[in-house]
């Protein structure tokens, strides 16, 4: 791992409210291994977003969430805000902006993306899923923003 990304991770894990009030109350020992904790949970997170075939993050209005599968890590913040996501899109991971997507009973009714790689054979109703680029392909087309595009590119 690169050490720009353990040093934003640790001061990351270091800047929490908790581990700075341990800190201020003498307990340094144990927010010292709280925070190696929390670095080795956010370095899983980022491995996870490197090689699962559909993680992606979404940022919208409500928050930045990273979706890895069976797991959603997600803050209040915008992706600005959240070192974690703009690491894992630095180093790679599919990013949807929806803060322009206006139609929001649209986005609301699409499909979710398929958690573990396969497609869903079943192509409509409410719990229906679809591949990643799917995804991709319906919520651009209501105005959403795609960084690190996991679409093949096409030639003109």
């Amino acid at each position: 791992m690169q050490t720009g990304v353990l040093r934003v991770l640790r001061a990351t894990a270091a800047s929490w409210w908790w581990h700075k009030e341990l800190r201020r109350t003498g307990q340094t020992l144990l927010a010292q291994r709280l925070e190696r904790q929390t670095v080795l949970r956010d370095l899983g997170y980022l491995r996870q977003a490197a090689t699962l075939p559909n993680a992606h993050m979404i940022c919208g209005k409500g928050g930045t969430f990273i979706h890895l599968g069976w797991t959603t890590v997600s803050t209040l913040a915008p992706i600005e805000r959240f070192p974690l996501a703009a690491l894992a899109v630095a180093r790679g991971t599919p990013f949807i902006d929806i803060r322009h997507v206006t139609d929001v009973i649209a986005f609301a009714n699409l499909p979710r993306v398929v958690r573990d790689g396969s497609v869903d054979p079943v192509h409509s109703g409410a719990g229906r899923s679809v591949s990643l680029t799917s995804y991709i392909d319906m919520v651009e087309k209501l105005g959403a923003r795609i960084t690190n595009n996991p679409r093949p590119r096409q030639s003109a």
